[in-house]
């Protein structure tokens, strides 16, 4: 394990339920967190403690996202459907009912927004129009986790029947099939300088798959436990994932080996399950949301 030095920066608090959703904003200094109280927050990396409540829901939220091109911050509110958020305005502007099933993540690619829902049903709406203009039934169980590969106009989409299905993002056909996991899938992501997709899940594994060709390259018992989501590091070279196991790492993106283990013996981390990770692009700062309600910001000298 390397020497790599962490330091708990900031333990923020607010949230009356577990926190699900974590999404950095079109000014990387700014942050949204979406929790199971309804309540999304934004927060500011140079003043952190004071947290702004942007929305309050009636139902949990599992999935935000940020348009950067157009300032829109979209909330997937369980069992309803879409709201939008202009944050110049700081105001609602529309919203849409298009499912009545938990909404688990959310992608943004060009003027099309893509919804995962519980049902295993992809949802493509325009946001430019503001209506619906597709839905894809592409699994019987929920479709949980999305990563965008801009390069080749990819979404990898990972689903609770143990696969990943690769669509094209413009006409929605079918690119690939992965399968390899024995278990939900959870975490995704592209890397941004290899030709690498990353997948984890409820088996605790990480896999490796060539995007050239979608074959599987690698296979890494991460950790104890589910693992939640990952994320990369903006150069690429490293990144986190982090687990129901109350652990992140931190991986060289190469070798895929483990550097670190923030913990909370270690450095005081969460005490339940964290469910999302984000490699600041502002500070370079970990944050981390956790089941216990709990946000975390970590300075990791790598």
């Amino acid at each position: 394990m390397s020497k790599i030095q962490v330091n708990k920066l900031h333990t923020l608090t607010g949230h009356n339920d577990c926190i699900y959703a974590l999404a950095e904003g079109s000014d990387p200094r700014f942050f949204y967190t979406g929790s199971g109280d309804g309540m999304v927050v934004e927060w500011d990396l140079d003043n952190p403690k004071d947290g702004k409540l942007i929305a309050k829901l009636p139902h949990s939220v599992y999935a935000i996202s940020v348009d950067k091109e157009r300032n829109l911050l979209f909330i997937g509110h369980n069992f309803e459907g879409i709201h939008v958020i202009d944050l110049n305005e700081n105001k609602e502007v529309w919203s849409l009912k298009i499912t009545d099933q938990s909404i688990f993540d959310i992608k943004i690619i060009g003027k099309s927004l893509f919804v995962a829902t519980g049902d295993g049903v992809l949802t493509v709406i325009d946001i430019e129009e503001k209506s619906l203009v597709k839905h894809i039934k592409l699994s019987s169980k929920s479709a949980r986790v999305m990563a965008v590969d801009n390069d080749q106009k990819h979404i990898a989409i990972g689903f609770s029947d143990h696969t990943i299905k690769i669509i094209d993002a413009y006409d929605f056909k079918p690119v690939q099939l992965l399968e390899g996991h024995s278990n939900s899938v959870f975490a995704l992501a592209y890397s941004p300088i290899h030709d690498t997709l990353i997948s984890g899940g409820r088996d605790a594994s990480l896999k490796f798959w060539d995007t050239k060709t979608y074959q599987q390259t690698n296979n890494v018992i991460a950790h104890m436990f589910a693992i939640n989501y990952l994320s990369f590091k903006e150069d690429g070279k490293y990144f986190i994932t982090c687990s129901m196991d109350k652990s992140i790492k931190v991986w060289d993106a190469e070798n895929h080996k483990l550097l670190k283990v923030i913990d909370k013996a270690r450095y005081a981390g969460h005490g339940t399950s964290i469910n999302k990770v984000l490699w600041s692009t502002y500070n370079q700062s970990i944050i981390s949301v956790s089941d216990d309600r709990s946000i975390s910001i970590w300075e990791v000298d790598i």
